[in-house]
């Protein structure tokens, strides 16, 4: 059994927005909501990034078209005590996913995580 910080991304949709500001904005105080009223507040919520397909360099991870956004977020948990990578990713998912209903989501890292000893 082994302790694990599962990253995850999310896909955002605002509606009736400006500006990208204003679209991160709302995009993760809404995924805070649905996940503090699910008693989730251990899930880490910010904008994602994306490296720049010229520079690579990290921008936000949104766009506006037709005064709708798309916001990519990155969320963040630890997963205590699962059978490896695999089953920490399906927790991981399946804790998220139930609270973000109808939101794309998938994983995009995994990290062992150091158990803590308590002698």
């Amino acid at each position: 059994m082994g302790n694990y910080l599962v990253a995850m991304e999310a896909a955002w949709l605002v509606r009736d927005v400006d500006a990208i500001d204003d679209a991160i904005g709302v995009a993760v105080s809404e995924a805070g909501k649905r996940l503090n009223s699910e008693d989730m507040d251990y899930v880490e919520v910010e904008v994602g990034a994306t490296g720049c397909p010229a520079c690579g360099e990290p921008f936000d991870s949104a766009f506006i078209a037709a005064d709708t956004a798309l916001v990519g977020l990155a969320l963040e948990m630890e997963v205590f005590n699962a059978d490896g990578e695999e089953h920490a990713s399906r927790i991981a998912k399946s804790e998220v996913g139930g609270a973000l209903r109808d939101v794309p989501l998938s994983v995009v890292d995994l990290i062992e995580t150091e158990e803590d000893d308590e002698d």
